[in-house]
């Protein structure tokens, strides 16, 4: 793996102005943060630096402003809910940028800790303008990069600060890259991989990457019908994407190729409405009726995947096996689920899952802190899983 700084590099921190990225892009509902992960995931980072005498200073980004200041889309709104999680004050200053930050910042205590105000609240933060990454590293003396999840984009606050002062990379950061590291980059085989969701067209880089990287790919969710369809099996009034055929069948002979394994369900779970608790029937694949739409995967088929994963070392994952969200078609998702949760706390797997979806399922299943490592990213994961170089850790090495 290409070597990256940590907090574990850094010397004395007492005064020193400590910029830090984090990902502080929180559901809010009537001015309440509903979801307080991102905030907790941030806490180890912001009280280790604290604790050692920084002036701690926070970059975040929040919503979709588009380069003007709306007060709805202020980080003030989460001073109180970050002090809450930290169990210490948390101050807020109007900018992240200007002479008036770096007034604020000056008056701050050593130890202490202070959300910037949104960057995105200037236009120059998308755009990774020189002129914004010079104004904002006048704030700080040391950069530390503490959110992956905002890593896939070359931005001022992610990218341009990590080249104009000493990057080091925060403690969930360097969780994050070490639990990848084990998934894909130096992993332990055989390696499975559990690629879901509605279709083909939104992973086609991630399948096409990880053919050529795992030994087992297990296809679920909408896009194993679009699979289906390209050897030629008829999957009614299944979400299908027939113009993908073709590049299904790409992806099947490139692993052939490469010796991985592709898993797609021979018995499924189908109806002829997409709604809760439906009449439903398990069928064979080649017995779907034109007007039944596939929503789940059969019994048969979960049971030979628990036993692929029985056999594996690794495994990553990343969307569900089906309609996950409405029962009772949630069943294979969380079936699979248990099953890799309980090999990872016998021992036997590494197990690295991300990405929104993956991520409510594995809550679902009541499984998530059964998993090695799960990651709140969603295009970083995504993008991770497709080979790509993320600029915002990139430029930590």
């Amino acid at each position: 793996m290409t070597t990256f700084r940590t907090l574990d590099d850094l010397g004395d921190l007492l005064g020193q102005r400590v910029l830090v990225r984090e990902d502080l892009n929180v559901p809010m509902a009537d001015g309440r943060v509903t979801d307080d992960t991102r905030l907790r995931s941030a806490a180890p980072t912001l009280s280790e630096l604290a604790d050692k005498g920084a002036k701690v200073l926070i970059l975040a980004h929040f919503g979709r402003p588009k380069g003007e200041r709306r007060p709805d889309m202020s980080l003030a709104l989460l001073t109180r809910p970050l002090s809450d999680v930290l169990g210490r004050e948390v101050t807020f200053i109007d900018d992240c940028a200007g002479d008036d930050a770096v007034a604020a910042v000056a008056k701050l205590a050593d130890g202490s800790i202070a959300i910037l105000e949104n960057t995105r609240f200037h236009a120059g933060e998308e755009k990774n303008d020189p002129a914004l990454v010079a104004e904002m590293a006048k704030l700080g003396d040391l950069y530390v990069n503490d959110a992956f999840s905002a890593a896939h984009r070359a931005h001022a606050s992610t990218e341009g600060l990590a080249r104009a002062l000493p990057a080091y990379a925060g403690r969930a950061m360097e969780a994050e890259l070490q639990a990848l590291e084990k998934a894909l980059g130096k992993p332990e085989h055989p390696v499975a991989a559990v690629v879901g969701g509605a279709k083909v067209s939104t992973k086609l880089d991630v399948l096409t990457h990880l053919v050529e990287k795992v030994d087992h790919l297990i296809i679920g969710g909408g896009m194993a019908n679009t699979f289906l369809a390209a050897r030629g099996v008829d999957v009614g009034k299944s979400l299908c994407e027939h113009d993908l055929t073709d590049t299904a069948v790409a992806i099947l002979d490139a692993a052939d190729r490469a010796n991985c394994t592709v898993h797609l369900p021979y018995d499924v779970v189908v109806a002829k409405e997409f709604r809760a608790n439906p009449p439903v029937r398990t069928v064979n694949v080649h017995e779907v009726a034109a007007d039944e739409m596939i929503l789940d995967v059969g019994p048969n088929a979960i049971e030979a995947l628990g036993d692929v994963l029985k056999n594996c070392r690794t495994l990553v994952w990343n969307g569900p096996m089906g309609a996950f969200e409405t029962p009772p078609f949630d069943t294979a998702t969380v079936s699979l689920a248990r099953t890799a949760a309980a090999l990872t706390t016998g021992g036997s797997l590494v197990s690295v899952a991300g990405g929104g979806d993956t991520v409510a399922a594995l809550n679902q299943a009541g499984v998530a802190d059964e998993f090695t490592f799960v990651s709140t990213a969603g295009g970083a994961f995504l993008e991770w899983m497709e080979g790509k170089e993320l600029p915002g850790v990139k430029a930590l090495t």
